[in-house]
């Protein structure tokens, strides 16, 4: 199963982000989204996983959004929190794949058997940090996370 994983769009979903989200199955919008628009594109490719991030706590469009979420995905059980400081609270041994926004940083890190994933921010550039999202090839047995640049 492909699954796009997006964060911090900050209101802005590149083209380039677009193209690179084409055939996935599933979009996981790590927080930071921005506006309804970016949901209502990505909701155009695949079904969307998202929680609200610290700059949508104050928009009436996304308070209905989840803080945290816990599901399903393929057999691999995910938790998804927009900043990396909630994930102790909400982690438990089930948990094998964790998903965060917030810092602009991607990064792709195991930790035990377990996966922590932060795509990066697919926005505007913050600093000198790589606009960048994530890709994951999701099967029953593995999961194999690789970082989309999408600017040079």
């Amino acid at each position: 199963m492909k699954t796009g994983v997006i964060s911090d769009t900050h209101g802005l979903l590149r083209p380039e982000a677009i193209a690179a989200l084409q055939g996935c199955e599933h979009i996981i919008h790590a927080g930071d989204i921005g506006s309804p628009e970016v949901l209502a594109q990505l909701a155009a490719i695949a079904p969307v996983q998202v929680v609200r991030g610290n700059n949508d706590l104050d928009a009436p469009w996304a308070r209905e959004l989840a803080d945290c979420l816990r599901f399903d995905l393929n057999g691999w059980q995910v938790l998804l929190v927009h900043d990396i400081a909630d994930v102790a609270a909400n982690l438990d041994d089930s948990i094998q794949l964790v998903i965060t926004g917030h810092s602009h940083k991607p990064s792709i890190e195991w930790r035990g058997q377990v996966l922590y994933l932060n795509p990066g921010s697919a926005g505007r550039r913050r600093f000198k940090l790589p606009v960048t999202l994530a890709l994951l090839e999701v099967l029953a047995d593995s999961i194999e996370p690789r970082l989309v640049p999408l600017l040079e």
